[in-house]
């Protein structure tokens, strides 16, 4: 599990096909300390739990390898991934850590796309939209996570909604680098949808 607080950003340093083209690894670089990076864990890049399965350092830089399925890459931008792709990363939650965003599961429902981007004094304000599948599950002041970053949504309109996002935040994660017409990873809030389950049960 994770809370949609960045903890890094990495970038793609290798992504090569294995296992007759069904997988593809990827080697992500990354600022984390590579002692604690064990083999099995979870880091979720992009919002998208993967699994590592090998890590070290090269030139002073940590690095760690994942696979990322044929799923992954059908369903989630990765797909769009290459060698410079930067990458919201963070570390699975620990007993006693912080919950700083939301429970976030690192499975990534879909994709939104992004409308547009209004940069603000403050702030930045995109709208985006996805399918109406996953727009049931989106309400005002809800929370949603957008390529891993735990978001709260600012307004919603059919199958469209935008989120405000501050000058931190715009910092320390790729959202700075946001543009109209680029998809990205969303998960829709955990809760929404069992609520939303629970009614359709009840119904």
């Amino acid at each position: 599990m994770f809370t949609g607080i960045v903890t890094d950003i990495g970038e793609i340093v290798s992504f090569k096909p294995v296992a007759q083209g069904q997988l593809h690894r990827l080697r992500i670089a990354c600022s984390y300390d590579q002692t604690t990076i064990a083999d099995g864990a979870s880091i979720a890049c992009n919002g998208v739990c993967l699994t590592v399965v090998s890590s070290g350092v090269a030139d002073g830089k940590t690095w760690f390898e994942v696979d990322a399925a044929a799923e992954t890459l059908a369903l989630t931008t990765a797909k769009h991934w290459k060698l410079g792709t930067r990458l919201n990363l963070e570390r699975a939650l620990k007993i006693g850590d912080e919950l700083g965003g939301h429970i976030v599961a690192g499975h990534a429902d879909g994709i939104a796309t992004i409308v547009s981007r209004e940069d603000l004094p403050d702030m930045a304000r995109f709208e985006l939209t996805t399918t109406r599948e996953l727009a049931r599950f989106i309400a005002t002041k809800g929370s949603i996570t957008l390529d891993g970053v735990s978001l709260t949504i600012n307004t919603v309109e059919d199958v469209a909604f935008s989120v405000l996002i501050i000058p931190h935040t715009l910092t320390v994660t790729t959202i700075g680098g946001w543009k109209a017409g680029a998809e990205v990873n969303i998960e829709v809030d955990l809760m929404a949808r069992y609520a939303a389950r629970l009614t359709e049960m009840t119904a």
